[in-house]
């Protein structure tokens, strides 16, 4: 099992918003959570990738307990098994693609010739061997995103979260992006854990969640009947 979460609870204040998931994700799944805005997708997504501490509740990543280790083991720990991906892309405009790209492998220790290199790779990969040397402002938004996918992939993380990663595309770069994911997947074996509101990227996904009132379920939400629908 590559993630296991175990009564997960998440409050702000008298707000509760997430009332005690269980959560698992087998190594090279793809898992998409679906849900109405406010259902505590994204706070869920926080606290499987240690960017929030739940109240209570456990996550293991890869057989580790994240949530016992020290601040400075878990930032270790995010940097090497951890990549995310954000709607917004937030690639830095005055470096170039490789630039963005090789930043986490130079937080983790790499050195620049190791980083570039693997920036390099990456970036093929994603299909951007031949941009490599662009900024940002030069870059469709697709390929802005493609950039930020590789960033989160530089140090091969077993886990790759993303957050709405094509919630800010056309439609037709959307079908290039969901594509990519899987692609990546199959070519990387990265666990891929995926809220979305888009139900084409969800159908894709080896398995799709909701999470409804503070919980998770597998099934949809289903539109109540209104009062003056006859009974069966």
């Amino acid at each position: 099992m590559m993630i296991e979460a175990t009564g997960i609870t998440k409050s702000f204040g008298n707000l509760h918003v997430l009332k005690g998931i269980d959560f698992q994700a087998e190594k090279s799944e793809v898992v998409a959570i679906m849900g109405a805005s406010g259902a505590g997708k994204s706070t869920f997504l926080q606290i499987l990738g240690s960017l929030m501490r739940p109240d209570s509740g456990n996550v293991i990543i890869d057989g580790t307990d994240i949530f016992s280790l020290g601040s400075q083991a878990l930032s270790h720990f995010r940097n090497q098994k951890m990549g995310f991906v954000f709607q917004f892309h937030h690639l830095l405009p005055e470096f170039t693609a490789e630039e963005n790209v090789m930043i986490p492998a130079l937080i983790g220790g790499a050195s620049a010739k190791a980083a570039s290199e693997d920036a390099k790779k990456i970036l093929a990969l994603v299909g951007l061997g031949e941009r490599l040397t662009h900024k940002p402002a030069e870059l469709s938004g697709g390929e802005q995103q493609r950039v930020a996918i590789a960033r989160a992939l530089i140090d091969n993380p077993a886990v790759l979260y993303a957050d709405e990663p094509s919630g800010n595309l056309d439609s037709k770069t959307k079908i290039e992006i969901h594509k990519l994911f899987f692609d990546l997947r199959d070519k990387t074996g990265v666990t891929v854990i995926i809220v979305t509101h888009d139900p084409s990227l969800a159908e894709m996904s080896d398995r799709t969640l909701h999470m409804r009132d503070g919980l998770m379920t597998d099934s949809p939400e289903v539109a109540k009947p209104s009062a003056a629908s006859p009974s069966k």
